[in-house]
């Protein structure tokens, strides 16, 4: 049996009346955990390779504890609590990062991310819709949608009123994890998924996808997608303040840079270097034509976006005359266009 794991967690979760998972949340996940712990664990469970999702018992909860005790202290602590569950209890052992075979395990690659174990696109999501079941989300918790109309009823007659906050595939992160050093103005606007880096603050009307987010520090007012991930700033004296849409998604990464601003209801489709700058109500996507200007403000050439994507420094502008995309630098035009040949 190989002791080498990728990832490992003990949750405890919620399945519907046919035994199926709704949602796992663990409360301390571990990446790359020690030989030891896993060689300790194995036998308990049952374990011997590969991926898999193992339910357990109370009773192996504390013997668990009982087998970790001695090599990490945290770990042993939670099994003791969970071995005080009323719900089911799951054990995640990946012994790769692979596609998603189970919910348990989209579940845990979904903490590892909002527990800044893992950044943005640093993980094999594929698959990951399927596994995650549309789910009503409660004032009691997770329900199935089969299941609904009844314990709706049933909290009725007795008096008491089962709120539906949300029907999604995704909970919302602040029920499984607050990182630490953030400021969320509405917790409702981040999913489970989302990497929150210290000293970032979500505004009312901020929005992070599941597998994006932001390094920190720095604000976010607009919509961060699912495969963007917003580099070190800060809000003011020239720090990153996203008020737009940044769009990703599939095996595209799109980055952004330091100390950039993109304006209110403005969105971009291609990385950022560091210090850019997007006008309030202008998307730059990477087929955009974009006309490069010099100090004077004359044309120097006419490049379509993915080919100022990552460089610095630039300001990127809709002319109000003639609603041409323009871009200057902090360096001549001349230079950055000598710059993109080189680079090309």
């Amino acid at each position: 049996m190989s002791t080498t794991l990728f990832s490992l967690a003990f949750g405890v979760g919620t399945q519907n009346r046919q035994g199926a998972w709704l949602e796992v949340f663990y409360a301390q996940p571990l990446l790359n955990p020690p030989a030891e712990l896993v060689a300790a664990i194995a036998p308990v469970l049952g374990y011997s390779e590969g991926n898999q999702a193992i339910t357990f018992t109370t009773a192996q909860a504390a013997q668990l504890a009982e087998a970790v005790k001695g090599i990490d202290a945290v770990q042993g602590k939670l099994l003791t609590r969970l071995a005080e569950s009323h719900k089911p209890l799951v054990a995640t052992l990946l012994a790769e990062d692979a596609q998603l075979s189970s919910t348990p395990e989209a579940y845990l690659k979904l903490h590892l991310l909002s527990h800044r174990l893992v950044k943005p696109h640093g993980l094999n999501l594929a698959g990951i819709f399927p596994l995650l079941p549309n789910v009503a989300w409660t004032s009691q918790g997770a329900v199935d949608l089969s299941e609904l109309a009844e314990l709706q009823l049933e909290a009725r007659l007795r008096g008491e009123l089962l709120e539906v906050f949300s029907v999604d595939k995704f909970p919302k992160m602040t029920d499984y994890v607050v990182p630490a050093g953030v400021r969320i103005a509405d917790a409702a606007r981040l999913r489970l998924g989302a990497y929150v880096g210290e000293g970032t603050t979500v505004m009312h009307e901020g929005f992070i996808n599941f597998n994006a987010g932001t390094e920190g520090p720095g604000m976010i007012e607009g919509r961060v997608s699912a495969g963007v991930f917003v580099g070190k700033g800060s809000d003011l004296g020239g720090g990153c303040s996203t008020m737009g849409t940044l769009s990703g998604g599939g095996n595209i990464v799109i980055k952004v840079g330091e100390g950039c601003l993109i304006g209110a209801n403005a969105g971009i489709g291609i990385p950022l270097g560091d210090r850019n700058t997007v006008e309030s109500g202008l998307y730059v996507t990477a087929g955009t034509k974009v006309a490069l200007l010099d100090e004077n403000n004359q044309l120097v050439k006419v490049v379509k976006a993915r080919e100022l994507a990552g460089q610095p420094d630039l300001l990127f502008r809709r002319n109000s005359e003639t609603g041409a995309v323009e871009c200057k630098t902090h360096k001549s035009a001349i230079e950055l266009n000598e710059a993109l040949h080189a680079h090309n």
